[in-house]
């Protein structure tokens, strides 16, 4: 594909909420070489600067007056097997649903729970995607990413990414960044996976082990546990094609054992979940019913009535609207529960700004 910097070019197709905003400059890379070219391009190189990957975890509020950078590189190298487990390489513009499914049917099963997630693979270190009792922390060997101070590739270990709940170094430095300059941070090119072997299903998953029980499939196949998944999943979550939405728009608030028993003690049927340490993942989606929110719509933006985690674009509703309606969302659960939901997708103003993390 040939690198072309365009000037004035619609979001619109994008982004998975299908809502309209305008990028200044845009652009689609390959890899490191046009990545230098854009940093030493006058026209951009002072601009606020977006690294987009498929647009399924961002809510543009408005038009964007920088460069937004969209990662395009392909490629699936399988690295052979080392210490128990087979390596897999996988460039970042590789979509993660379409990655997962070619694993598990060509024999190498290990993100099966991982599956119809949307987005590029590039973004799934960022994220730290997860998904029915699995997160890529637990497959991930190392990310490759663009360093823009030194012009080189980084290979950087899992365990120097600082994996959690949703969130990794890289999306720290994005959060760190009041304006999302374009001289400091790294571009995920690439990440290499470890996919264990011998293969051992992951079913501890409430949901998934319901599921599996009443197929009569005590022991899954990972292809049985991705038909699972992929069915799950498309009963509780809308199709962007059909219904705009970048899935969860908010997180589940971890609270202390303190926190926890005082909400209990309030709500007696409040969705919580133990975690290590004492603290208690709170169920968010739970809460925002409880405030009598799922399916609700203001100015064709909606609380969705399948999933209250999910807010839709039912049509022609802008950045603007979702974000007011998030707003919402977070005052009433705040006003009721006393506990500030989180949002999961990235949210940016039109001059870079980080409107919330």
């Amino acid at each position: 594909m040939p690198f072309i910097l365009q000037e004035r070019v619609s979001l619109k197709s994008f982004n998975t909420f299908g809502v309209e905003a305008q990028a200044r400059w845009f652009a689609q890379v390959a890899g490191a070489a046009d990545l230098q070219r854009l940093l030493d391009d006058s026209r951009v190189r002072d601009l606020p600067r977006l690294i987009l990957g498929g647009g399924s975890n961002v809510l543009f509020a408005g038009d964007f007056n920088g460069l937004v950078v969209r990662i395009c590189p392909r490629g699936i190298d399988d690295l052979g097997q080392i210490d128990g487990a087979r390596l897999i390489r996988v460039a970042a513009g590789e979509p993660w649903a379409e990655l997962v499914e070619h694993l598990v049917r060509s024999g190498r099963p290990g993100l099966e729970n991982l599956a119809l997630i949307p987005g590029l693979t590039g973004a799934a270190p960022i994220q730290n995607i997860g998904a029915y009792g699995l997160e890529v922390a637990e497959r991930l060997h190392a990310v490759h990413a663009w360093d823009p101070v030194s012009g080189m590739v980084q290979d950087i270990p899992a365990d120097q990414c600082d994996l959690g709940y949703r969130d990794s170094r890289f999306k720290r430095q994005i959060r760190a960044a009041t304006v999302l300059g374009p001289q400091t941070l790294p571009v995920v090119l690439a990440v290499t996976l470890r996919l264990p072997q011998p293969w051992r299903p992951v079913t501890g998953y409430a949901e998934l082990e319901r599921e599996l029980a009443a197929r009569a499939c005590p022991r899954p196949a990972a292809a049985d546990i991705f038909d699972v998944v992929c069915s799950l999943r498309r009963r509780k979550l809308p199709d962007p094609a059909q219904l705009g939405n970048a899935g969860s728009f908010f997180k589940n608030p971890v609270v202390s054992r303190e926190q926890h028993a005082s909400l209990i003690e309030r709500f007696p049927s409040i969705v919580s979940y133990p975690l290590a340490g004492g603290r208690y993942k709170i169920g968010a989606a739970w809460m925002i019913e409880a405030c009598e929110l799922r399916g609700v719509t203001r100015a064709r933006a909606g609380v969705y009535e399948g999933q209250a985690l999910v807010l839709v674009n039912r049509g022609g509703s802008t950045g603007a609207d979702i974000l007011d309606l998030a707003c919402e969302v977070q005052e009433r659960v705040q006003m009721r529960f006393g506990i500030q939901l989180e949002p999961e997708v990235q949210i940016i103003g039109d001059s870079g700004r980080l409107l919330s993390s």
